[in-house]
């Protein structure tokens, strides 16, 4: 409750410096509230790129791709850079007895206090009363510059369990900020909507 509090304070607070008023406006502020109210679930991670191999989803990926994996993430594949790209997809159930949306969203994910990525979408989320709908994250970094700032053995290590080569546990952290429309200004909500998963493990 406290969460939403804080949340719901930081729209009217935000919007109202605009010195806008209406209906529109009063809309998007209760989309945002409601989306804030919605149960968040992790679904999967899907379309996985290590280093331009494809890698399909967690969970299913090949045997033959291990030793790849396991060179690239320990650093002996000698590049200067080794993009890494996916997508969390989070079931997103809303509660509420009227839609929740927003018009864009900028987020933050972090691996078991790894900064792993900070991103936007740019587009719109809308979730109908009771419905629940698979929002899909895209994840686009560089482990190469994460390995320079938190050590090639830290990310090697985190970088496996969050793929489900090794079953040690992994926590995902995600901040999401709505963004809203006002006027023809998307204006981001300072307060995030925290979201957290764990998976793996024995």
């Amino acid at each position: 409750m406290k969460k939403v509090s804080i949340i719901l304070l930081s729209i009217v607070t935000l919007l109202s410096l605009t010195l806008l008023s209406g209906c529109d406006v009063m809309n998007s502020i209760g989309g945002a509230y409601r989306l804030s109210q919605s149960e968040y679930k992790y679904n999967s991670l899907g379309n996985i790129q290590l280093a331009d191999i494809n890698l399909g989803n967690a969970g299913d990926i090949s045997v033959s791709n291990l030793a790849s994996i396991a060179t690239i993430l320990a650093g002996g594949s000698n590049r200067q850079s080794i993009p890494f790209s996916m997508v969390l997809n989070m079931d997103v159930t809303n509660p509420n007895a009227t839609a929740a949306f927003l018009d864009a969203l900028d987020y933050e994910i972090m691996v078991n206090e790894i900064e792993l990525v900070q991103g936007k979408m740019d587009i719109p989320i809308r979730i109908e009363p009771g419905e629940t709908k698979v929002v899909p994250i895209p994840i686009s970094t560089d482990l190469r510059n994460l390995m320079n700032r938190y050590s090639q053995k830290r990310v090697a290590n985190e970088m496996s369990a969050f793929l489900g080569i090794t079953p040690n546990e992994t926590t995902v952290s995600v901040k999401l900020w709505p963004k809203l429309t006002v006027g023809n200004t998307l204006i981001k909500v300072p307060a995030a909507i925290p979201v957290e998963f764990k998976f793996g493990g024995r």
